[in-house]
């Protein structure tokens, strides 16, 4: 079985990092750089470094900055935003990525999803679906960071991504983002149920009892986590204590791996 991995999820807006709730009301959390050096520090797993504007200005991904980050960056590192060709995938790849994530370009050029894995293995590619409810155990997918409704059903859709070559899915429920609320523990049971890919729960987060339930009772792979780390005094060490202690199993940290 693979070990569960803590995943904190940083937003890059411009020149700094946001959270908001609900995928709105974004507020400024600091800056890049100094979270990044952070988090080296705090046993995390992996990072996902997710740029929100630039879907939606058809801004190319920041290249430079990114080579910057991951200078810096110990620890794996996603990064997303932006991504609409196999060439820019490339050059994140270069800068000091490990893996891109892509949400809005896979519903415009799913072939995109074929591309990237079949260049760079499926281990690249993190497929992002950020979804609202429809209720009656049904959610729709949204794209430009859950501002569009496409009309596809989220089971089908990640059924699809898995199809063409997605190595994971990143899957966020917009009406729990930021609310620390507790994930939504139906989407992403359902979401496992449908792929054999590792499914990354996010959107809710407000304690470790929340990412200890969307394990054991939803089958979430890894846990990505924003605002708990952000506004309160938890972190990703105690997250995988606490996972730990109620027998799941998690990842050594990854800077202690290679030590």
């Amino acid at each position: 079985m693979l070990k569960v991995r803590v995943i904190p999820t940083l937003l890059w807006k411009q020149f700094g990092l946001v959270k908001g709730v609900g995928f709105d009301s974004w507020r400024r959390v600091g800056t890049v750089l100094p979270a990044v050096k952070v988090y080296n520090r705090r046993e995390v797993d992996e990072l996902v470094l997710v740029d929100i504007v630039s879907n939606g200005t058809g801004d190319e991904p920041d290249f430079e900055s990114v080579d910057e980050f991951g200078h810096d960056c110990f620890v794996p590192l996603t990064v997303g935003g932006g991504i609409t060709r196999i060439e820019q995938v490339q050059r994140l790849l270069r800068a000091g990525a490990d893996k891109v994530c892509v949400n809005t370009a896979f519903y415009t050029r799913p072939e995109l999803v074929t591309d990237i894995a079949a260049r760079h293995g499926t281990q690249c590619v993190v497929a992002s679906v950020d979804v609202r409810s429809k209720g009656s155990g049904q959610w729709e997918c949204f794209s430009h960071s859950g501002q569009r409704a496409t009309g596809r059903d989220v089971l089908a859709w990640v059924k699809e991504l898995e199809d063409r070559g997605a190595g994971e899915i990143l899957m966020t429920s917009i009406e729990r983002d930021g609310k620390m609320l507790g994930y939504d523990l139906a989407l992403i049971e359902s979401v496992v149920k449908s792929v054999r890919i590792p499914v990354i729960a996010s959107g809710g987060a407000g304690n470790y009892q929340h990412m200890i339930d969307v394990v054991k009772n939803a089958g979430a792979s890894a846990v990505a986590a924003a605002s708990i780390f952000h506004f309160t005094e938890q972190t990703p060490a105690a997250a995988k204590a606490a996972m730990q202690a109620a027998g799941i199993a998690v990842r050594q940290s990854f800077v202690d791996a290679l030590a």
